[in-house]
């Protein structure tokens, strides 16, 4: 398993990580638990956006002396291209996370805890994924061809879901956790459970927790795959995804409210990961520059998103 990873490297962004989640939790939850502003998600979102690039721009100058020019390019550009596939997907993942914080009607001054344990427990979930994955692929190149395939096919099977009204009914998780567990309607503040032993009961919260987390398992399932079309060094691959990850939740207050006028991205991202899924297949047969990787998602991104601000999606018809 190759990778530019050095304890140096690795110190600098475990260093870095552990500075901005301590920012996030301590700056963004000042004054107690409260509704996040759009003002507020704008400069949150803006300020973990310019700490990627950041990091992009000082990995790409530190692999540039120690391997060369062009070699640090690469690298750089791949770091770059993997953390904007990453986070287009994440967009996706916000709306789900929409999805169940309406079905459940979570409050709004309890939403950025469960968004924190979300994020952290997505942090944990891709950097054990992502090092089995490389590890699999040193020793079974095949494996490459598996992930190709199992992109392809999530990417049509998106597109086909694409345009239909989410919903949890029938939810199997939900199903069960709801059936099996004592479960009550009520929130308690930020209480998971009520009472003690045989006579606990646990809250809306709880379920929600649980509803993140296996949202949290598929989508790191879906989007690990797609980068490692990109690069196979587990140091970019972590790296650029846990950027994505970091600014989730102020990316979440942003979109809240919004989802509805973005209605053709899922279109676009169906698209992306079945073109990734391709790309992985055609491996062996052709390698694709990083450079026209990281046009052909922004094209693909930029496009939906501006059709989607462009076409309007139709209003239900009143009715009589």
């Amino acid at each position: 398993m190759e990778t530019i990873g050095t304890p140096f490297l690795w110190l600098v962004f475990a260093g870095v990580v552990l500075l901005a989640l301590v920012a996030d939790l301590v700056l963004m939850r000042h004054g107690g638990p409260h509704k996040v502003t759009f003002k507020e998600a704008a400069w949150w979102s803006l300020g973990w956006v310019a700490l990627a690039l950041a990091f992009n721009a000082w990995l790409w100058w530190e692999a540039g002396q120690r391997f060369g020019a062009a070699e640090g390019e690469r690298i750089g550009m791949e770091f770059l291209t993997g953390y904007l596939v990453e986070k287009a997907l994440a967009v996706d993942n916000i709306f789900v996370f929409l999805m169940i914080f309406g079905y459940f009607a979570v409050p709004e001054e309890q939403r950025q805890r469960v968004l924190v344990i979300g994020i952290v427990g997505a942090i944990a979930l891709r950097a054990v994924l992502i090092f089995v994955g490389a590890l699999l692929l040193a020793k079974f190149h095949w494996i490459l061809y598996l992930f190709g395939a199992f992109l392809l096919f999530t990417g049509i099977k998106m597109w086909r879901a694409a345009g239909e009204p989410p919903s949890l009914e029938g939810n199997p998780v939900l199903r069960w956790v709801t059936g099996h567990l004592p479960f009550m309607r009520r929130y308690y503040g930020g209480a998971l459970w009520i009472g003690s032993g045989a006579r606990r009961k646990f809250t809306p919260l709880f379920v929600v927790l649980v509803m993140i987390a296996v949202t949290d398992v598929i989508f790191a399932v879906d989007s690990i795959p797609a980068i490692f079309a990109i690069t196979e060094d587990p140091f970019i691959v972590l790296t650029s995804n846990v950027f994505a990850v970091l600014g989730l939740r102020a990316m979440f207050f942003l979109l809240q409210g919004m989802a509805d006028r973005f209605h053709l991205l899922p279109y676009g991202l169906a698209l992306v990961l079945a073109v990734i899924g391709a790309k992985m297949l055609l491996a062996d047969v052709y390698k694709e520059p990083v450079l026209v990787s990281l046009a052909m998602v922004a094209a693909i991104i930029g496009a939906t998103v501006a059709l989607s601000l462009l076409r309007p999606p139709a209003k239900p018809p009143a009715a009589p």
